[in-house]
């Protein structure tokens, strides 16, 4: 496969080129939500999930700097990556911990079987962080679509590079 067409897949049209920009623009917020508290908490962060500061800052820095290339759609498949591979880890460390991969709801679970770090809360499994997985996974065969820096900025230059 071609570096351009790796870098800058084919955009899609009509609706489903609107999917993937929804799709983008809501990963990309969702990750600079999730990113940014753990960067001004890093070390309350690390502690928790007893795991080296180094190693947590790249987890959150891939998840905040990956969601705002998301939301310019710039270096997609490359912002897309970075996340699934932090999300990847996640995913680990909850199969590791004996985490189910879909937990009961929690109107299902009888009044007080569980109460979580924070209190009564849903249940953990590793359904969420799969899930961001695949978001990104989508994301990363199928580019920033139409409305991306990808289209205006990047393939500009990569045809100048690789002709």
């Amino acid at each position: 496969m071609d570096p351009i067409a790796l870098l800058v897949p084919t955009s899609p049209a009509g609706l489903a080129a609107l999917s993937l920009v929804l799709l983008r623009l809501f990963t990309g917020v969702v990750f600079i939500r999730h990113g940014w508290p753990k960067l001004r908490n890093l070390n309350t962060w690390a502690a928790a999930m007893k795991t080296p500061a180094w190693l947590c800052f790249l987890s959150a820095f891939s998840m905040w700097a990956g969601g705002v290339a998301l939301i310019m759609g710039l270096l997609t498949p490359l912002a897309a990556a970075a996340i699934a591979v932090s999300m990847l880890y996640a995913v680990v460390l909850e199969i590791r911990s004996g985490f189910p991969f879909i937990a009961p709801d929690p109107f299902q679970i009888p009044e007080g079987d569980y109460a979580g770090p924070m209190g009564v809360g849903e249940p953990p499994s590793w359904e969420k962080a799969a899930m961001y997985v695949v978001m990104c996974a989508v994301l990363m065969a199928s580019g920033g679509g139409p409305l991306s820096l990808d289209l205006v900025l990047v393939a500009p230059r990569l045809q100048v590079i690789f002709g």
